[in-house]
C-alpha cells in the first residue's frame, strides 16, 4: 500500500511539473502569484525618480500585468492595490489608506520586494 501511495504521489508530481512547464510564461506567473497569494505576502513597491525614492506602497499581495481589452496581449503597465506609505516607515499609519496604483513597465524605475520589517 505504501508503494502505491508513493507511486501515485510521484505520478501526480510529474504530471503537475509537465503541465506547468507546458504553460506560457504569463500563465506560469499567474500560477506563481496564486501560490504566493495563498501563502501570503507583505509586498513593498518603491518608485524612484532618478536616485530619489518618491513613493512607497506597502501590504501589496500582488502586482498584475494589464492585458489588452481585445486579445490577450500584455499592456505596458502593471497595477495593484497597496497602502501608500506617506512617511516611508514600512508601517500603515492611521492617516495612510489602501489605494489603487499603476506604473509603466517602460519608464518607471521601481523595486518590488517582500517587507523585511514584518514578523512572520
Amino acid at each position: 500500500m505504501k508503494q502505491k501511495n508513493r507511486t501515485l504521489k510521484l505520478t501526480m508530481t510529474l504530471a503537475t511539473a509537465l503541465a506547468v512547464a507546458s504553460c506560457t510564461q504569463e500563465t506560469q506567473n499567474k500560477v506563481g502569484r496564486a501560490l504566493q497569494n495563498w501563502t501570503g505576502t507583505h509586498g513593498v513597491l518603491d518608485i524612484y525618480a532618478g536616485e530619489k525614492l518618491v513613493n512607497r506602497f506597502i501590504d501589496i499581495d500582488k502586482l498584475s500585468t494589464a492585458t489588452a481589452t481585445q486579445g490577450s496581449d500584455p499592456r505596458p503597465y502593471r497595477f495593484g492595490y497597496g497602502i501608500m506609505d506617506l512617511n516611508q516607515n514600512y508601517k500603515a499609519d492611521s492617516n495612510e489608506r489602501k489605494v489603487y496604483f499603476e506604473f509603466s513597465d517602460y519608464s518607471t524605475s521601481y523595486i518590488f520586494y517582500e517587507n523585511p520589517h514584518v514578523d512572520g
